[in-house]
């Protein structure tokens, strides 16, 4: 049973690499040649660019790894199949569920090391690349710089602003944090607002207090419920440079933000469901794997699927799967379900088709 094992996942592993180079390679090709003309009109250098798409290349690998385990899977068993060993290891009184074990150990381990991964690995790459792309390749600064999942930007020489959370759907940013400098980048005053609104052209602090700091070391605190301030930002401005970008923070760094925007009371259901599905998208190669056995063994449960179907098959299970995911992150994010059942939604679903499958194999 142990040589049969090893056999198995060899066959597999010898499937698997290739189906993930080969789907790699095109979502690599067809993202070079949407951004190429962008890059090539800055005149950015060719290492730059090059090493913008390696810096890429792990949030890719997380992304395709999922749809490689299930054509991979399907492509194997139909290799098998066409060379009658499935039917031999039938004949053998080997059971199909023995047969479903390696598939599913692969599918599991590179389960954790995507889950490792998201944590570890593609944050501190995808940081990587936005800067690559903003300095080296754009030959911009960056309009804003986050740290510890905290918003900071340089609004003129001598005064700088801290945010927690942007609003997606208008020109406002909440828990604002002003620091004003004098000449020797000294702090001279320090305002905290609930939030910064645009406002009728203009720019308004609201739920606030201002404490400035005088020359006889004395404070002096104002509260204010509207504070109009002199900004030379317009909205537009805070809408391409002012986010939080999920992906750019580790799954720790992520749970502590969700945890403090929801004791400062802020509705964090956007960030939750980004966590949650960040979590769960990992464990669909064990999903994966499982659909792509049982719909190789479901109709005879010895006979494979052919390849090319099994290429189709791939692609469109892949397909449903990720729209969705996409649909239920969607929702979650507009607070219309909660984040946990957005986020592990689309999982639910796939694993309750593969657990119907699975039951129709005839063993």
């Amino acid at each position: 049973m142990t040589l049969l094992m090893s056999y198995l996942l060899r066959e597999h592993l010898r499937v698997f690499v290739p189906c993930l180079g080969g789907v790699a390679a095109v979502y690599l090709i067809v993202d070079f040649v949407e951004k190429i003309r962008r890059f090539v009109a800055y005149q950015a250098e060719l290492r730059y660019i090059l090493w913008y798409f390696v810096l890429k290349l792990p949030g890719v690998l997380f992304q395709i790894i999922p749809l490689a385990v299930l054509m991979s899977t399907l492509l194997t068993l139909a290799i098998l199949s066409r060379n009658n060993e499935v039917t031999a290891m039938r004949s053998s009184g080997i059971s199909l569920y023995w047969v479903s074990v390696p598939f599913l150990v692969v599918a599991q381990a590179l389960s954790l090391l995507m889950l490792w991964a998201s944590d570890a690995v593609i944050p501190g790459a995808n940081q990587q690349a936005e800067v690559l792309r903003e300095y080296r390749i754009e030959g911009r600064t960056p309009g804003a710089v986050f740290q510890g999942s905290e918003i900071w930007v340089r609004l003129s020489d001598q005064t700088l602003m801290k945010g927690d959370l942007p609003d997606d759907h208008a020109p406002r940013i909440y828990g604002i944090s002003l620091y004003k400098l004098d000449t020797d980048f000294n702090i001279r005053e320090i305002v905290f607002a609930k939030e910064l609104r645009h406002e009728n052209d203009g720019w308004v602090l609201v739920s606030g207090v201002s404490r400035t700091f005088q020359s006889d070391q004395l404070i002096r605190s104002q509260f204010f419920d509207r504070l109009p301030i002199q900004l030379n930002q317009k909205p537009e401005d805070f809408r391409r440079t002012v986010r939080i970008d999920s992906d750019a923070l580790s799954l720790r760094e992520l749970t502590a933000y969700v945890e403090r925007l929801r004791q400062d009371g802020y509705n964090p259901a956007r960030y939750a469901t980004d966590l949650f599905g960040r979590t769960a998208f990992p464990f669909v190669c064990l999903i994966m794997a499982l659909i792509g056995i049982t719909m190789s063994l479901a109709e005879t449960g010895s006979r494979g699927t052919g390849l090319v179907r099994g290429v189709g098959y791939s692609l469109l299970v892949g397909f449903l799967y990720w729209a969705t995911h996409s649909v239920a992150l969607a929702f979650g994010r507009s607070d219309v379900v909660p984040p946990l059942l957005a986020g592990w939604s689309a999982n639910i679903l796939f694993l309750s088709f593969a657990g119907y499958l699975f039951l129709r194999v005839r063993q």
